[in-house]
């Protein structure tokens, strides 16, 4: 293994660690109490704050002409990917547990590519081996959703029980986070979130898909993000303060809940946001995707060392099967790359033999060639980047 491959692995490990602190940390803040559409406009307002300077000292000479038309498309996807995905995420989490946030993550690569085919920007050849596993990659993320929805199961301890974010938790956090055990409100309630929070995963999927075309008429991705985070902060504020009227929701003190402002504002996104790019531009979109169950697992020990959540079996045999869901769909995904990739070299290597003969001058416009060829690769890679989003970008996007 070289030190490219062994730092890729290091990186991947750090987003997992990156992550999984946002679901314990933000599940945490919501357990004390603060409110998640007011949770949503400071990280988003953290995020744009961030982003600013960035894109005025990076980006201030590359800015491409912004039509009406243009604008109202960002506020529009603003306002699915952002605004809308992350308060369905976030009301899922309150009302479920940081297991099941960071299991249904593994989902978004397989509803991504569900919406693709229905949108027809994917197809599947269900006779193949590639296409099977793809559909039976969308039966198992549908299997798994309902497993952890539907069924309890026997509980494990906390295995800490003296908790570092300890907190009397709110009626519905509480009825949630036994896994869907206990009374019918318990059970409404954990049914209820388990279904936003795919819900959110949708949305999310949806804005991936969608992203691919944006890029197309917008290209400069930094201003991108900046416009689409500051819109969601509007539009978020105007949320909050439709819903949350009392002016003490507003107010942030020195506890969990400005630590998870700052942490999933800056860091997540900061700090997740390059080491994704880098890890993506050195071993593929897929590579990281398939680290997403390491998350998982840390996510299921840092809940329960941490908030002294309850574990139940039947979280453990929804994420199993969403897990299994993940990586049948990047299995059919990476047969179908190199079946292209086979496809596009085939005729490449009869027009070598063919060109044998062919003079000089041709064999200088080769590396000419050979540069336009790797730019289009890159460019490739980066239209995989939103075709198999690999982590849960949507909530750490703002």
């Amino acid at each position: 293994m070289d030190a490219t491959s062994k730092k890729a692995y290091g990186v991947a490990i750090i987003i997992q660690l990156i992550y999984t602190g946002m679901y314990v940390v933000s599940k945490a803040a919501f357990n004390h109490g603060m409110s998640t559409y007011v949770f949503i406009f400071y990280r988003q307002a953290a995020a744009t704050a961030l982003l600013l300077p960035l894109a005025i000292v990076l980006e201030r000479k590359n800015a491409p002409p912004m039509s009406f038309r243009l604008f109202l498309k960002l506020f529009f996807y603003a306002l699915l990917g952002n605004t809308l995905s992350m308060n369905l995420y976030n009301i899922s989490l309150k009302y479920t547990s940081a297991t099941v946030a960071s299991a249904t993550s593994n989902s978004v690569p397989v509803v991504t590519f569900f919406l693709a085919v229905l949108l027809r920007l994917e197809v599947v050849r269900l006779r193949s081996p590639s296409g099977m596993a793809k559909a039976a990659g969308v039966a198992l993320c549908l299997a798994g959703v309902l497993t952890i929805a539907l069924y309890a199961g026997p509980s494990m301890s906390p295995v800490n029980h003296h908790r570092a974010f300890a907190a009397h938790q709110h009626p519905h956090a509480a009825a949630a986070g036994g896994g869907g055990g206990g009374g019918g409100g318990g059970k409404g309630t954990w049914i209820k979130g388990t279904f936003l929070m795919l819900l959110s995963n949708t949305t999310w999927s949806l804005w991936i898909v969608l992203q691919a075309s944006l890029l197309k008429e917008y290209p400069n991705k930094l201003l991108s993000t900046l416009l689409q985070c500051g819109l969601s902060t509007a539009q978020s504020f105007l949320l909050a303060v439709a819903v949350e009227r009392d002016p003490a929701a507003w107010k942030l003190q020195l506890d969990v809940g400005l630590l998870a402002v700052a942490y999933s504002g800056l860091v997540v996104t900061g700090v997740s946001f390059y080491l994704q790019a880098w890890c993506i531009e050195k071993r593929g979109p897929v590579f990281l995707a398939m680290s997403n169950p390491l998350g998982l697992l840390l996510t299921i020990f840092c809940s329960s060392f941490f908030l002294g959540e309850i574990v139940r079996l039947g979280s453990l045999l929804g994420s199993g099967l969403l897990v299994g869901g993940l990586y049948s769909v990047l299995w059919g995904k990476s047969k179908d790359h190199l079946h292209q990739k086979q496809t596009q070299e085939a005729p490449k290597t009869l027009a070598t033999i063919s060109n044998d003969g062919h003079d000089d001058d041709e064999e200088k416009q080769q590396p000419a060639a050979a540069v336009q060829n790797t730019g289009g690769g890159d460019e490739k890679q980066l239209k995989d980047l939103f075709a198999m989003e690999a982590s849960p970008l949507r909530h750490q996007s703002g």
